[in-house]
């Protein structure tokens, strides 16, 4: 029995979201559905975590386990050629049977791009089609005011599961790129809870457009109640960019 980590990109547009759920075309399915070809029997795959629909990864994380002893590169080419052209697995290794693909993680960094240039149909799917300007350096103020440990509770869903949880996280950096009409927000951090990507970035956008202040973000913080905040982000500017252990 050897555990393998993959590390893998995929177009997110046409899946229902990493997590495998029933009738749904996810991310873990059909990887799961390709090792099932190579075991014989099925494989659970763990990841570093779960993407919603319509999210991109660049480079995300995974471990599972198999009885069939496969070299890695063989694996590699063996996965490729039966998973479907909008996921490819760009590594694959053994690793120690200690390793976990998710409580290992020590820090996670997403991106999210926006074009406040004219429409795009092309990038529709993978560039946040907001096409007005923003003022960039009120958004750059309120990034700040997000970094260090603070309670993420208005930034994340309203789903009672996630409310429960512990909602305190370390943003260690944030940075705004720009890159002509293009903006790409960077966020690096501990840990990421449901939605709380989508939900900054959306309130950023409110921030740029004037409906807020940069230091609104601080109250927002203190209030730790999601209605507080702003609308979520569109999910197809939202990459996960990459996964440290």
């Amino acid at each position: 029995m050897n555990r393998y980590i993959i590390k893998f990109s995929y177009d997110g547009h046409n899946f229902n979201g990493y997590q495998k759920q029933p009738k749904k075309r996810t991310i873990q399915g059909e990887i799961e559905k390709a090792l099932r070809k190579i075991e014989n029997k099925n494989v659970d795959i763990t990841a570093s975590g779960r993407t919603d629909a319509g999210v991109h990864a660049l480079n995300q994380v995974a471990h599972f386990d198999l009885e069939v002893n496969i070299e890695p590169d063989n694996l590699k080419k063996a996965l490729n050629s039966l998973i479907p052209e909008d996921i490819y697995i760009k590594e694959v290794d053994i690793i120690n049977s200690n390793f976990h693909a998710r409580y290992d993680v020590k820090a996670k960094e997403y991106i999210y791009i926006i074009n406040q240039g004219e429409y795009n149909p092309l990038e529709r799917n993978y560039v946040y089609q907001y096409n007005k300007r923003l003022d960039l350096t009120e958004i750059e103020r309120a990034l700040k005011y997000l970094e260090g440990n603070n309670d993420f509770t208005s930034f994340t869903s309203l789903d009672k599961e996630e409310k429960d949880k512990d909602c305190i996280r370390l943003l260690s950096q944030t940075e705004i790129k720009r890159d002509g009409n293009k903006i790409t927000l960077v966020f690096l951090g501990n840990g990421f809870l449901r939605y709380m990507v989508r939900n900054i970035v959306g309130t950023l956008i409110e921030v740029g457009e004037g409906k807020r202040k940069s230091e609104d973000i601080i109250d927002i913080l203190k209030q730790k109640d999601r209605t507080k905040a702003g609308k979520t982000a569109n999910p197809e500017g939202l990459y996960l960019k990459n996964v440290f252990y």
